[in-house]
């Protein structure tokens, strides 16, 4: 700290660019951290899918039953939500 030096006020009140600042921002990532983040989110997306309805379809005669305000069709929805947004996350991991 003792060598870091003070900056001046003008250099202060001078914004900074902003594509400069995201490029400092951005963190180097391996081909092989995004293959590997990638997947698992993919996996993730595919497994919460599949799960989630199997678990409905056998949820389905108690769900019916109990006259919930959030039928079938509403847990279904936010299930195949849940997936996707896992899968778009593997897909944003990917591109960048």
């Amino acid at each position: 700290m003792a060598g870091d030096k003070v900056p001046s006020i003008i250099s202060l009140e001078k914004p900074e660019r902003l594509e400069e600042l995201l490029k400092q921002d951005r963190g180097d990532d391996c081909l092989s951290c995004k293959i590997v983040g990638t997947g698992a989110l993919w996996g993730l997306a595919g497994y919460s899918y599949i799960s989630g309805h199997s678990q409905l379809e056998k949820q389905r005669a108690t769900i019916l039953a109990s006259k919930s305000m959030f039928g079938m069709r509403s847990r279904s929805l936010g299930i195949t939500a849940i997936s996707a947004t896992f899968a778009f996350l593997g897909l944003w991991r990917a591109t960048k």
